[in-house]
């Protein structure tokens, strides 16, 4: 059986480093496998890769970058994130739900919120505590969607999966736009 595929908005490498500093700080380390990122789709079927990749490639090429915005500390129920939006991430994603159509599971049909997981399967207590903590000194901060990650599934690793990276499609850069 096909690994299943993750895809993943990617971001500047400033925006990376600050969420992946946050991860490794606030993860339980055990579990954390996968470096920080924010899921546009949980689980595709690996038996469509090809598919998903041309869908991919062509949707990037048409994209233009766009700014994001940190907008807010979020709970998690047992862990936290930081909200994250942009104007094209919403219509960029409703595109691609489109594509993928009857693949989508329940999980990649629900409500969308996009945010970045920095702390996860930690008690209700610890994530309470972390989401106080980094909500006091929150202060917004903006970076920019530079392209889309695919990822194959690999299972688990402790209580948490890996993910092998299988791809990375970059968006059209601004000054592109500035020259059509």
């Amino acid at each position: 059986m096909d690994a299943p595929i993750i895809i993943s908005l990617q971001f500047d490498e400033e925006t990376s480093a600050f969420f992946e500093a946050q991860r490794e700080k606030h993860y339980p380390t055990a579990i954390n496998n996968v470096p920080a990122h924010l899921t546009l789709f949980h689980n595709l079927p690996g038996a469509h890769f090809d598919e998903v990749l041309q869908i991919i490639g062509r949707t990037s090429a048409i994209q233009y970058g766009f700014p994001i915005s940190v907008t807010e500390v979020m709970r998690l129920g047992r862990g936290v994130a930081y909200r994250v939006s942009g104007p094209p991430l919403l219509p960029l994603r409703a595109k691609l739900v489109k594509s993928f159509g009857s693949w989508l599971t329940g999980q990649d049909r629900q409500g969308f919120r996009p945010h970045v997981t920095i702390q996860n399967k930690v008690s209700i207590q610890e994530a309470m505590a972390l989401h106080a903590h980094l909500s006091k000194e929150f202060s917004p901060r903006s970076g920019w969607a530079t392209g889309l990650q695919i990822w194959r599934y690999q299972g688990p690793r402790g209580r948490s999966g890996h993910w092998q990276p299988a791809g990375a499609f970059g968006f059209r850069k601004i000054a592109e736009r500035a020259k059509s």
